[in-house]
């Protein structure tokens, strides 16, 4: 009797042993007794009633992502095209996410698909290519939406392929290709108009530096003869006053007329008019001579 006593009280500690269970951080664990919703375990140490208690689900709380495969959407001028989802998504309340639907995974996708397709449905393909943001943003607050009864919440959606058909990327590769070239071609001609600008702007300001040199020359050359002539009149009247200053005599001036004369005789002019009393001067002069020589 006292093994079976033994045996029970082992029994019930192993069953008791088996029944505590530790939640992990980022997990929590969803409650039943006798099939009803009891509570939520949250991160720490619990203890189930055994036989009465039972885990319903296990639930994350980590941000998850739903990668989609691509499903067929018709734009508003008719291309078909193949885009795939992806959604990153966050369990706010594992009670909802429990009992609020059956297989949330199959009912987010096909919420995303049907969601894509309204959004793809109103927009051309150019406008499908080009607002890609437009497109997320208008998705991730739809679902977000029709996703908050379930305990879940939608914090970010990407489009992460868009597909378009083969004639159709044929055509864009085409379109590509000639605009590189275009761009091409007026890079090319605005580098050759930048250089005519160049090479004209350097001709202009050779040119007027040349005008300057040639300018600053004929200024040189002229400020040279300025000061030549002034130097020649300041020697001139220097001269004639110190003659005014000397007091010459009627004779001296007469004599300077003379060389004056003489100095002119030797000049390229056919005629040459004496006046009277340079001719007195030469008379002089030559009388003078004459007496010379008789003294001799």
């Amino acid at each position: 009797m006292q093994y079976v006593i033994y045996a029970l009280i082992l029994l019930i500690v192993i069953i008791l042993i088996r029944n505590i269970r530790v939640v992990q951080q980022a997990k929590a664990f969803v409650i039943e007794r006798l099939g009803a919703y009891k509570t939520t375990w949250n991160t720490g140490i619990h203890l189930k009633i055994p036989f009465i208690e039972r885990v319903a689900k296990i639930v994350t709380l980590k941000e998850q992502v739903a990668d989609f495969p691509p499903q067929p959407v018709i734009t508003k001028d008719n291309v078909t095209m193949q885009i795939d989802t992806v959604v990153y998504f966050q369990i706010t309340d594992p009670k909802l996410y429990t009992y609020g639907i059956e297989q949330p995974m199959v009912a987010i996708e096909n919420l995303a698909a049907t969601t894509l397709r309204n959004i793809i449905g109103d927009l051309e393909l150019d406008q499908c290519l080009t607002s890609r943001d437009i497109i997320n943003t208008k998705m991730r607050a739809i679902l977000d939406e029709a996703t908050d009864p379930w305990g879940i919440k939608v914090n970010r959606v990407e489009l992460k392929n868009i597909l378009p058909p083969k004639e159709i990327q044929n055509a864009m590769e085409k379109q590509m290709k000639a605009e590189r070239e275009r761009r091409e071609a007026i890079l090319k001609a605005e580098g050759e108009k930048r250089a005519a600008i160049l090479e004209a702007e350097g001709e202009k300001e050779s040119a007027i530096l040349r005008a300057d040199a040639k300018k600053q020359q004929q200024i040189l050359e002229a400020e040279g003869e300025a000061e030549a002539i002034l130097k020649v009149q300041t020697a001139t009247a220097e001269g004639i006053r110190r003659i005014n200053e000397a007091c010459p005599s009627e004779a001296v001036i007469k004599l300077k007329a003379l060389e004056a004369f003489a100095a002119a005789a030797n000049g390229p002019a056919n005629k040459i008019i004496i006046p009277s009393e340079i001719q007195g001067i030469a008379g002089l002069a030559e009388g003078v001579l004459e007496t010379v020589k008789e003294k001799k």
